[in-house]
């Protein structure tokens, strides 16, 4: 599961890379440049998560732990938790730009922009605008300017776009509250509690968090971005092995009890 996620990986550095061909120049700050690089940043912090929680949750014991947290468990969950928050911070600022995308005049057409190094919007897909593909790539005679970039797109393309920012942004809330909510349960059972309604009430949160991620997964299946519902669901499997072992641990806290 873990080499097909770096295989994912490796997918979205490339699929960055070419979006930021479009939308980035020279000039362009160093948090624009990390805006566009916000999939491979954001799995690379999901990675670090996975590993701190595997380590906590299975291979480390509890003495182990309790010294290494001191040194690098600490410090890689900060680094991990910046990361992630640039990732909501970069959709919400897309979905922001979305939002507040310029209408052009009503007398501008897709070849008026011909020979300016714009690109046209679709379902995530840049096209570079050309003599040859102009007159086919707009639905109707409204378009909007996306962001500062060099890029239009049509009201149906606005509307796509807005959507999947919308998905991105839930989507990322939603993974944080995921890892929230088992860094209150890790807590909770290195204190030796394994039940009760606090612990209950976190089993339930994250059965219907996981229910908005396959959601999402849906969404992006259905948008026709398959390798992104793959992705989602490996990092579902994966953190559902992270509950698995909270599970077993809880059951070795409840046998240590027992033959107290």
């Amino acid at each position: 599961m873990y080499s097909l996620l770096l295989v994912n990986w490796g997918y979205y550095m490339f699929d960055d890379w070419r979006a930021a061909q479009y939308t980035l120049s020279e000039s362009d700050s160093l948090l624009k440049w990390m805006n566009a690089y916000t999939t491979s940043i954001d799995e690379l912090a999901w990675f670090g998560m996975l590993f701190l929680f595997e380590a906590e949750t299975y291979w480390l014991s509890d003495e182990a732990l309790s010294h290494l947290k001191r040194l690098m468990f600490v410090t890689l969950r900060i680094v991990c938790y910046a990361f992630l928050a640039h990732t909501l911070f970069a959709y919400v600022t897309s979905y922001y730009e979305l939002a507040n995308s310029v209408g052009l005049s009503s007398n501008s057409t897709v070849c008026d922009f011909t020979g300016q190094n714009y690109s046209f919007l679709r379902n995530l897909a840049y096209t570079v605008i050309d003599a040859n593909n102009c007159g086919a790539l707009a639905i109707g005679p409204n378009l909007f300017q996306v962001g500062t970039d060099l890029v239009v797109t049509d009201t149906a393309g606005l509307a796509e776009a807005t959507a999947l920012a919308v998905i991105d942004v839930v989507d990322a809330i939603t993974w944080l509250a995921v890892v929230l909510t088992i860094e209150l349960v890790v807590i909770m059972q290195e204190k030796g509690i394994s039940d009760g309604p606090f612990i209950t009430s976190c089993n339930y949160l994250t059965i219907a968090l996981y229910a908005v991620l396959v959601f999402d997964a849906g969404f992006w299946a259905w948008k026709g971005h398959y390798v992104y519902t793959w992705d989602q669901l490996l990092w579902i499997g994966g953190f559902a092995a992270i509950e698995m072992n909270l599970s077993e641990w809880r059951d070795e806290i409840d046998e240590a009890a027992a033959s107290a």
